[in-house]
């Protein structure tokens, strides 16, 4: 009996979804508002990539694509290598005793040259193995920075931290690196005698030759200022770091006496001259190696979510159709027909949220599905570069986009069975989804103050679209305004989730408790 009882729960909670469905369907008004929804979605997205140029002034005034990593995100790879060719197991130790920089200033007399000497937080300089001299390849690296004490990073994504300080005559740092198969072990020590694991790096794609030695890379001074208005004013200044090493040593087969020097990702000026070019000496035992640029994944240029610039507006749409689907019973008495066909008042609201649901997570997956391949590709025709994600990255974007307007459509019918008026509810769901998300994104609000927007209210859902990470180790000014979220994808987006499902439940105890 009881198992028949359950059944025949389920089954009416099926036939209440049936019949909510055959109503969405069947009222014009709100099939063509979510029909509405998708094709802004997708009209909006493709005309903004549409306007979108950039001109690099080269041959066809295209910009060079950046250089793919071993994991195939878009990397700058740029920096002062000094090296020598390294074939099966072996080792480099080196000490560093200096480690200086110079910032460029603005200059105060047009033609007169400011500089300041100072290192800057994330110039690096160390020792590395690579697999030859090609951007992107890959590479372990253990490291000095200028303000995160030792670091070993690899493949450009890969960070860990060894122990904090600087590097001075007084107080050098040992470096070393060992390969032992695919397995890369950076070491560090204050006396070359009692060594420290900072940490290992598996490098399936380096092959048995490869170059070993030292580096140097300084990526630039960024300073962020608040602005007048809201948001922040960046700006990067030029820079560059020497090091200086001694007790260098390496072991294995290593080819050849002589140390060459590469400057990695240089940039070449119209008449060939490297344009800030590093450099490397050898006086007897003691090498300097001078060095710009940065090894990082690379954060400068479109993402692909840039495309959907009609998700705001397409969710408006939603709103309103999930409010009126409710509302409008109230409105013309048709909800006690609705309660009369399903008794459990809480089992009817909940049909009417999978409906909902379903057909805008269906509208929004159609319209976002169709919008970023085509967007993109508009983007790169139009010269611009767009950072590459990997294909489930840009499924979690186009489905959980989709996922965010469905979220969002089931919190406005909450609302709408709250407030029982369209317009209290549509303008309260419009205020705590919409509205929170403009402020932040739109330079209006503090940096800290839009952070804390998208962490506590349903805009914090809006973070599953960001598809490039916020690399601690990157010098950029992570921020809302620039694509950045303070969530994770996933978690900004159970932020909203949450708000729904209690707005829900809200109404859910509203309806029991109150005459239709």
């Amino acid at each position: 009996m009881r198992a028949g009882r359950d059944s025949a729960r389920g089954g009416g909670f099926g036939r209440a979804v049936l019949a909510e469905w055959t109503k969405f369907r069947t009222v014009r008004g709100w099939v063509a508002g979510m029909a509405a929804a998708a094709l802004v979605t997708v009209l909006l997205g493709l005309m903004t990539a549409t306007g979108s140029h950039t001109s690099c002034g080269g041959p066809d005034d295209a910009c060079p694509a950046p250089p793919v990593g071993p994991g195939g995100e878009a990397v700058t790879d740029h920096f002062f290598f000094a090296h020598r060719t390294l074939t099966g197991d072996g080792s480099v130790t080196a000490r560093l005793t200096s480690m200086t920089g110079q910032v460029r200033l603005p200059d105060l007399v047009q033609g007169v040259r400011r500089v300041e000497n100072r290192v800057v937080p994330w110039a690096k300089a160390g020792l590395i193995i690579k697999d030859g001299v090609r951007q992107g390849s890959t590479y372990a690296a253990v490291m000095a920075t200028g303000g995160h004490g030792v670091r070993m990073q690899d493949d450009f994504t890969h960070d860990t931290a060894g122990r904090p300080g600087g590097v001075s005559a007084s107080s050098p740092r040992w470096l070393r690196l060992v390969r032992s198969g695919e397995d890369i072990t950076g070491y560090e020590s204050a006396d070359g005698e009692r060594w420290t694991k900072v940490g290992t790096a598996r490098l399936a794609g380096l092959p048995a030759t490869a170059e070993i030695g030292m580096f140097a890379a300084s990526p630039g001074d960024l300073t962020v200022q608040p602005a007048d208005f809201g948001g922040s004013i960046e700006q990067v200044r030029f820079s560059e770091t020497t090091a200086v090493f001694d007790r260098v040593g390496l072991s294995g087969r290593v080819a050849g006496e002589a140390w060459r020097g590469d400057d990695i990702g240089a940039v070449r000026e119209p008449g060939g001259a490297i344009h800030h070019p590093g450099g490397f000496r050898q006086s007897g035992g003691t090498y300097t190696v001078v060095g710009v640029g940065d090894i990082a994944p690379a954060t400068d240029g479109q993402s692909v979510e840039n495309t959907l610039t009609g998700v705001v507006t397409a969710l408006i749409v939603v709103i309103v159709v999930a409010v009126m689907s409710v509302t409008s019973e109230y409105r013309r008495g048709l909800i006690r027909t609705t309660l009369l066909a399903v008794p459990r008042r809480g089992r009817a609201l909940a049909a009417k949220a999978v409906v909902i649901a379903g057909v805008t997570f269906a509208a929004g997956l159609a319209a976002t599905a169709v919008t970023v391949p085509l967007g993109t590709g508009i983007l790169r025709d139009n010269g611009n570069i767009v950072l590459p994600v990997s294909w489930l990255t840009q499924v979690r974007v186009v489905a959980g986009v989709a996922l965010l307007m469905a979220a969002a459509a089931v919190l406005a019918l909450a609302l709408g069975a709250l407030f029982r008026r369209g317009t209290a509810a549509i303008t309260a769901a419009v205020v705590v989804v919409v509205v929170p998300h403009l402020l932040a994104t739109a330079s209006i609000l503090p940096d800290e103050a839009a952070r804390w927007l998208l962490r506590l209210t349903p805009a914090a859902g809006f973070a599953i679209q960001q598809s490039i990470p916020a690399y601690p180790q990157v010098l950029a000014n992570y921020v809302p305004s620039a694509g950045y979220y303070p969530l994770a994808p996933w978690a900004g987006l159970a932020v909203l989730c949450g708000y729904a499902v209690l707005a829900l439940a809200l109404a859910a105890h509203r309806l029991n408790r109150r005459d239709a």
